[in-house]
Order: structure tokens, then sequence, then C-alpha cells
């Protein structure tokens, strides 16, 4: 093999290079040593320069016959698929929505998603706190006024059940913005020709909807679900924020709160890092199909 026919060969590869070292150096060093971490007993005295001993798998036992942590997974699963769902949903509505209104509407709509999208999460969380707050809140004041007398000084916080319609509410509206743009971008993708001429054939706004503009965006919307997923999977700050300003931790904990007590909160760091390890593959797990899917999908 020539040297000139070898070096164009071996050019695409090498630009793989500095991605490559990126990868190494950003994401295996940090999993390689949470893997190790979990296999170690590593607490307050570790922190401190004591020697880490070896445990083996206990962390990972001590966490498969422990039913606070099932009841957390079966928490977070719930959690994680209903408010990806009811985001992918209203995501796309508002795309829709947005495609069919008229210029300045769809403008006002754009501006207001954009400032959702672009505010700080701790400054979103401290308005939406104001918002169901007990005694000044705007929602129970509201309700209040639309004659809900119970709602008077109502604690949306302090139950399990509303204190994660609260967190849906707010983990909902930060997401949707994603999803309509992206779903919006690929609705312009849509042939106006071909549903032009699909409506003169009699096609109603369902079935053109349901044969030519879903198969059409279908790619994104996956890809944009996927993502939805893990991104409610792997919810803290949220969590963490509403915990802190009433609620219950012990009844209201996820996978990244959890995670979080058990290393900072009971200076476990093995045990965190085991529970981490276990939230990794639980991603991979039910993120398989959809990435199998895309892989099937990519040409050849």
């Amino acid at each position: 093999m020539s040297s000139t026919r070898l070096r164009s060969k071996a050019g695409p590869y090498a630009l793989l290079v500095p991605a490559i070292l990126v990868l190494v150096v950003g994401m295996a060093y940090p999993l390689g040593r949470q893997l190790m971490l979990s296999f170690h007993e590593f607490g307050r005295a570790q922190q401190f320069g004591q020697p880490a001993p070896w445990v083996g798998l206990d962390n990972y036992r001590e966490l498969v016959t422990d039913r606070t942590m099932w009841t957390v997974i079966a928490r977070s699963l719930a959690f994680c698929f209903v408010n990806a769902a009811i985001t992918m949903v209203v995501g796309t509505l508002i795309a829709v929505l947005m495609k069919r209104v008229a210029t300045a509407p769809r403008l006002i709509l754009q501006i207001s998603m954009l400032l959702a999208w672009a505010m700080p999460v701790i400054a979103a969380m401290t308005a939406w706190q104001w918002l169901f707050d007990t005694r000044y809140g705007l929602v129970n004041w509201s309700l209040r006024k639309l004659g809900f007398a119970s709602f008077d000084g109502h604690n949306w916080l302090i139950d399990p059940l509303s204190f994660f319609f609260v967190a849906s509410v707010i983990i909902i509206w930060m997401s949707v913005p994603f999803v309509a743009f992206t779903a919006y971008a690929a609705l312009t993708q849509v042939s106006e020709e071909t549903l032009e001429a699909s409506h003169l054939d009699g096609a109603t706004a369902i079935q053109r909807f349901r044969h030519i503009v879903y198969p059409t965006i279908k790619p994104v919307l996956t890809i944009v679900a996927l993502l939805q997923i893990v991104w409610d999977l792997r919810v803290f700050a949220q969590i963490n924020f509403l915990q802190n300003v009433g609620g219950t931790p012990s009844e209201t904990h996820l996978l990244g709160t959890y995670i979080y007590s058990l290393g900072i909160g009971q200076n476990d760091y093995g045990s965190a890092s085991a529970m981490a390890m276990f939230v990794l593959v639980l991603t991979l797990v039910l993120t398989f199909r959809y990435v199998w899917s895309l892989l099937k999908e990519e040409p050849r």
C-alpha cells in the first residue's frame, strides 16, 4: 500500500484523536474513579487521609437489600416517565401551534419560551416558591378567590403527592421550550406540497399528521424523547430546592437527591458511588432501545 493511500485512509481517524482524548480525560477518568470508589469503604475518616478499605461488592449488596433504594427507584421511574410524556406532548402541541399562527404571536410565544429557558434554575425556583407560598402565594390566593376555602394556608410541599405535583409543574415548564423549539424546527422540514396534495385528496388534519407529518419528524422526536428521559431521571436541583424549603426528604427522594444524601448527608461515599453506578446502568437499559433504533436507521 502506497504512503499516499495510507495517509488518506488514516486521515479521518486522526481527526478523531482530539475528541477521543477529551472523552478519556473528561469522562473515562471520573467514571473509572467512581467505579473504584464503589468497591471501597470511603467515609469521613478517608477524607482526612485514612486508607480506604477494599470491601468488594458489599456496597452493592447493602443497596440491593435496602427497601428504601427500590422505593426511590420506583418513584424516580414513575416521575421520569410521567414528566417526559407530558413534556413531549405539550412541547409538540406548542410547536404545531407555532407553525400555524401568524408571525407576531409566534414571535411572542418564542420570546416567552426563550425567557423561561434562559432563566437560571435558582431564580426560577425562587419565583415558583413564591407562587406556591403557604401564606402569600398567588396560587393559594387564586384558589381562595375561586371558592376553594380549604386552600387558605395550604402547604403544597408537606404532602408527597402535592410536592411532586409542584415539582412536575416546574420541571415541565423548564423543559417544554427545548422540546417545542426542536419539534418546530423539524416541522419546518415537512413538505408543504405533499400536505397540500393530501388535503386536495380529502385527507383530514389528523390523517395528514399521522401519515405525513409524524413520520417526517419521528427521528427528531425520538432523540428528544431520549434526552428528556435522561434529563428527568437525573433531575436534582429542583427536588433538592423544594426539599430545603418545606418538603419531607425521606418521602420525596429521587435518585439524584438520594445519592446526594448518601454521599454528602451520611458521608458514605462508597455507597453513593455504588448507587451512581447503578443509575448509570439503569439509564443505559432505559435508553438502549432508542439508541439501537437510531443506529438501525443510520445509512450504511
